[in-house]
């Protein structure tokens, strides 16, 4: 070959390969992940075919997910308790006192043990669990912090939260935030955490600096599901005893607006731009859109069930799982028709959806 056809043939393959990367780096990128409880399994969905690729096994009754920043891991919490594993080694030079302390006992601020939960840590390349952590009770929500160090777990028969450092798999700290945690939100910047305590009303603001709970705002109710706005001004939180959805104003710490959903309400979402909220109403069948600026409201039957619920980066898409069928919708954002009925292998639980 001469060396001119060389170079061109080089740099053409070159290309390609460029072309390939970048095409596998796109799909990448393109997919939601659903927990699927006691089918003890995680399913991988194409957003643009709304169809299961792969499906992530050997998971225990995963409720709780969430990815990592960079979309390289996901963290997947088990709901069931897991009393088998031995309690980590006290170090050399720590006393009882504060080993029990760093792993959740003793003390006053830690919640009780109620068995011993795990988390899954899956490489989204290979949807292969990559490793497994132990964690201080059976986990319900999950959330990784956004600088991707640690994964926060809910524990709602403990009474508060876990956080564990991905990189050691350490507990590093454990809070009492209130009765029955449910869910987490979080600021951009990573400062603050907001759990849901749905067994006494509040909600807790948690300083992730420090690691200490700085503020419990009265909501009412039972607050559950949670999701913060683009401006950081309002979160949104279900109010699953009033079937409600409650707007709570973070720099006063108030509740400003109150809107009805139905019974049971679940699922909650936001717009990319915040301007439109979504929330499925389990009791009552429905799916209901409101314009937040106009407060104007769209509701539609959805049946049976409609549970968890995710807004798609992608196109705006609604994703929502059936309580009573192993399925998922996909709704259209504006008139919420139903685009697409996915079967599923189980109950979807709380689905995480890659960045754009």
């Amino acid at each position: 070959m001469k060396p001119q056809s060389r170079k061109r043939w080089f740099a053409g393959l070159t290309a390609m390969l460029l072309m390939s990367l970048s095409l596998t780096v796109s799909a990448g990128s393109n997919r939601a992940f659903i927990p699927m409880g006691t089918a003890d399994s995680v399913g991988v969905m194409d957003l643009e075919s709304h169809r299961l690729t792969s499906t992530i096994s050997g998971t225990v009754n995963t409720h709780g997910s969430a990815l990592t920043p960079d979309g390289r891991y996901l963290i997947a919490g088990s709901l069931t308790a897991h009393e088998n594993q031995e309690a980590p080694a006290r170090p050399e030079g720590v006393t009882e006192d504060e080993h029990a302390a760093h792993h959740g006992g003793g003390g006053n601020a830690a919640p009780k043990r109620s068995g011993t939960g795990r988390i899954y840590v899956v490489d989204t390349r290979t949807s292969a669990i990559d490793r497994v952590f132990e964690v201080p009770g059976p986990v319900h929500h999950v959330l990784v912090t956004t600088d991707g160090r640690y994964a926060i777990s809910t524990h709602p028969m403990d009474g508060g939260i876990s956080v564990v450092d991905l990189d050691s798999g350490e507990v590093v700290e454990v809070l009492a935030t209130g009765p029955s945690p449910n869910y987490m939100a979080t600021t951009e910047d990573g400062r603050s955490i907001f759990v849901s305590n749905t067994g006494n009303g509040t909600v807790s603001e948690v300083d992730t600096r420090e690691w200490f709970v700085k503020r419990n705002l009265r909501i009412g109710g039972g607050p559950e599901h949670m999701v913060i706005d683009p401006d950081e001004e309002h979160l949104y939180i279900n109010d699953a005893a009033a079937g409600q959805v409650v707007a709570l104003e973070l720099s006063e710490g108030v509740v400003t607006t109150r809107y009805d959903i139905g019974e049971e309400p679940h699922g909650l979402g936001l717009s990319a731009d915040g301007q439109v909220l979504y929330a499925s109403s389990t009791g009552n069948e429905r799916i209901v859109r409101i314009e937040l600026a106009l407060n104007s409201r769209k509701s539609v039957k959805l049946v049976p069930a409609p549970y968890h619920l995710a807004v798609s980066h992608k196109d705006g898409n609604i994703l929502v799982t059936s309580r009573g069928e192993a399925k998922l919708w996909v709704l259209d954002p504006v008139s919420l028709d139903i685009v697409d009925d996915v079967p599923l292998e189980g109950i979807g639980h709380q689905i995480s959806i890659e960045a754009p």
